[in-house]
């Protein structure tokens, strides 16, 4: 039963990865502030627009992806993702002298756990 939760928050936060995705395509105003940021303006927004938005999509469809085909293998790729984002939200906290987002740095790792988890269960039972 645990299991099943598991893999239903993992495809649930895919479809919310999803979905700021889109935001940042869409409504790049009113994404960012869903991260703690404002739209950047020139080449920076440009970037910011197409990074981000990348980095929500890939992670949103990879899990949702995962989830619904039950392609555990799937599921490392948004936890990575947002893996990966919480170690430089750490580093960056340490040692770039920029605020600590501890409570997006825990968000980040209990998303990571969630996917590794769901890709564990997935992976342990059959199809």
């Amino acid at each position: 039963m645990l299991g099943k939760i598991i893999t239903f928050l993992a495809g649930l936060l895919g479809l919310i990865l999803l979905g700021i995705g889109v935001r940042w395509l869409v409504d790049p105003s009113g994404a960012a502030p869903l991260i703690g940021m404002e739209v950047l303006q020139g080449v920076a927004g440009n970037s910011q627009i197409g990074d981000l938005g990348a980095f929500f999509i890939v992670a949103g469809s990879f899990a949702v992806l995962g989830v619904f085909t039950r392609n555990a293998t799937l599921l490392y790729t948004p936890a990575a993702l947002v893996g990966v984002a919480a170690l430089y939200r750490t580093v960056a906290g340490l040692v770039h002298g920029v605020d600590f987002a501890s409570d997006m740095i825990l968000g980040e790792l209990i998303m990571c756990a969630i996917f590794l988890l769901a890709r564990k269960q997935m992976a342990a039972t059959p199809q």
